[in-house]
């Protein structure tokens, strides 16, 4: 074993353990740092969405069913930055979530702040229709 030392440029100290005494100490906290990103990765995706089981057993279905998770997730971060919104990944997702299937413009809902519903004149009496202000 062999423990590398790093300081970075904001005068952090890091301490490394690594089999590999090939790399340079730059090379290890890179590394180290590039895990990191994929752990946080996988930990927003167990959270945002249903990985706390898979769907079929073999190597092809977990892999596919990853692929789709990860590809949600893009697709949910393009929205959130087209939006610019300050609103926190899991409340992107929750909203997109429950908002899917109608006919309402998501990058609009995310930059909303608040809510108001409004008897459409013309629809049937009783019909709600959200209108984002």
């Amino acid at each position: 074993m062999r423990k590398v030392c790093y300081q970075d440029e904001k005068n952090r100290y890091f301490e490394f353990l690594t089999n590999n005494f090939d790399i340079t100490a730059e090379e290890v906290a890179f590394l180290y740092k590039k895990r990191w990103g994929i752990e946080l990765l996988f930990k927003k995706m167990k959270q945002n969405f249903q990985l706390h089981y898979f769907y079929g057993e073999n190597e092809n279905a977990i892999r596919t069913q990853v692929w789709c998770t990860l590809i949600a997730q893009l697709l949910m971060t393009v929205i959130q930055k087209i939006a610019q919104t300050k609103k926190a990944f899991s409340v992107v997702a929750s909203l997109i979530r429950i908002h899917l299937i109608s006919m309402l413009d998501m990058v609009e809902l995310l930059r909303s702040t608040s809510r108001a519903y409004k008897v459409q004149v013309g629809e049937p009496p009783g019909q709600l229709q959200l209108k984002l202000i």
